[in-house]
């Protein structure tokens, strides 16, 4: 965001496609208001257009009745917002210092040669873009690279050519066994210690975490998927994109929300213990899908 003479804000020039102001309009009517509302919106733009233009974020703006200033910082603030478009496949590399002392610049360096652009570029047939973060979350597998949701851990530069071509075929569908970007944690309630898994209760081939789920005036369970880099949940009730849930153990009731907050959303972290030692903290917000692991 560039400043004019005049002091009114500028932004800079993006392309993208453009989206109708009636679309706009009637995901902001599915959406509640507030700072959470607004991210959920954006969120959603992103899903139908694959970018936040600036004719977007404008549109947003006056029919939000935010200031441009306020809906722009959310827009470059969140890491998932992009205000150009991104290619097919997203290829991210942490840089954080556990996986840059194990080697992380140069797996860097050699998407960047495979690819033939820098970091945080696309390439020209809009196939890949390449970013870069300070953290994933998992220090102790690093170095570890993300492609299409895809963690790889313990990346090596000869890894990168097979990966690319794996991820041009849309990564065949492999079994959870077979596939070494995921692997299963076994968890357990950080107030009780009592464990959290469900072995009646199965989502992507393994035994489901557990939990009690909260939200304004809904109360009901929920179960996590148990694969460290899933995503899927099973729920009682529907969570809206956005909100923030409360998470309670279903043995002693106590509240599982710990003070740490997401460093992609700032929504307050979930910790559970891992059997065999160390903590792995899920955000709280319905749609954010940070995580961090800390093996002991």
């Amino acid at each position: 965001m560039a400043q004019r003479a005049d002091n009114t804000t500028e932004l800079s020039s993006h392309t993208g496609e453009e989206i109708d102001p009636k679309v706009i309009q009637k995901i902001l009517e599915g959406h509640a208001d507030g700072r959470a509302g607004l991210i959920a919106v954006l969120e959603s733009i992103q899903a139908e257009v694959g970018c936040l233009p600036e004719s977007t974020l404008r549109a947003v703006a006056e029919q939000t009745g935010r200031s441009l200033v306020d809906v722009y910082g959310i827009a470059t603030f969140y890491r998932a917002f992009s205000l150009q478009p991104r290619g097919k496949h997203l290829v991210t590399v942490c840089l954080g210092t556990a996986c840059h002392v194990r080697g992380a610049p140069m797996v860097v360096e050699e998407f960047e040669r495979q690819l033939g652009i820098r970091a945080g570029e696309t390439t020209g047939d809009q196939e890949f873009t390449l970013e870069t973060v300070n953290c994933l979350g998992a220090c102790a597998l690093g170095p570890v690279a993300v492609i299409d949701g895809r963690y790889f851990s313990k990346m090596k530069k000869a890894k990168v050519s097979h990966l690319l071509e794996e991820a041009l075929a849309d990564f065949k569908k492999t079994d959870a066994d077979q596939e070494k970007r995921v692997f299963p944690l076994a968890v357990s309630c950080p107030r009780c210690n009592h464990s959290l898994m469900d072995n009646s209760f199965v989502l992507e081939g393994y035994p489901s975490v557990r939990i009690t789920m909260s939200f304004g005036s809904t109360h009901g369970w929920l179960r996590l998927c148990s694969l460290y880099g899933c995503h899927t949940i099973a729920a009682e009730y529907d969570i809206p994109p956005g909100t923030v849930t409360d998470f309670f153990c279903p043995h002693c009731h106590e509240q599982m929300t710990d003070s740490g907050e997401c460093l992609s959303c700032a929504a307050p972290m979930v910790p559970m213990m891992v059997r065999g030692g160390g903590v792995v903290q899920i955000c709280s917000r319905r749609g954010c899908r940070a995580q961090m692991l800390h093996l002991v």
